[in-house]
């Protein structure tokens, strides 16, 4: 029951927050929704061509507890923080896994596949078979095909 609430606290804001981000240039990349101990932390991540600027998380930050205190969402106390994504950045939506196509990903299943539930290696394709979304990874040499709706976590990884 509490997922589900989660889950669908994180639609209606991303819901609320794509259009508000989106009219300042960026790009919703996630929401996070945590329940603390006494409210709740609202994380966006937000990108654009170029990166985020303080300005551009204090702009939006601003806006966003704006739109999300007149829809009373959460509805208790918040914290809302507004970030760039980071050089790990999340990957959650399809255009997210075409447009990194050629990357190094780490990814975390909801259960094996090949007997493995964590993958980290090169994405080099994001096909579509049979109505399900596949990832192709290449992790030590090997090619493994991950279906989409397995994915709990997926990341880029930046090597220093």
């Amino acid at each position: 029951m509490v997922n589900e609430f989660v889950k669908k606290l994180r639609e209606d804001i991303w819901q609320l927050a794509e259009p508000v981000i989106a009219s300042e240039g960026l790009e919703l990349v996630e929401v996070e929704c945590l329940r603390m101990k006494t409210r709740w932390l609202v994380r966006i991540y937000m990108d654009r061509e170029g990166g985020v600027t303080l300005d551009d998380c204090s702009e939006i930050s601003n806006q966003l507890g704006d739109v999300l205190d007149v829809h009373d969402l959460p509805p208790d106390p918040y914290t809302l923080e507004v970030s760039s994504p980071g050089l790990d950045r999340p990957l959650v939506r399809d255009k997210d896994f075409v447009r990194y196509q050629g990357c190094e990903v780490s990814i975390r299943l909801e259960q094996k596949v090949d007997g493995i539930r964590n993958f980290r290696g090169r994405l080099l394709e994001y096909v579509e078979e049979d109505g399900r979304k596949i990832l192709v990874i290449e992790m030590a040499s090997k090619l493994y095909r991950i279906p989409r709706d397995l994915i709990v976590k997926a990341n880029l990884v930046y090597r220093f």
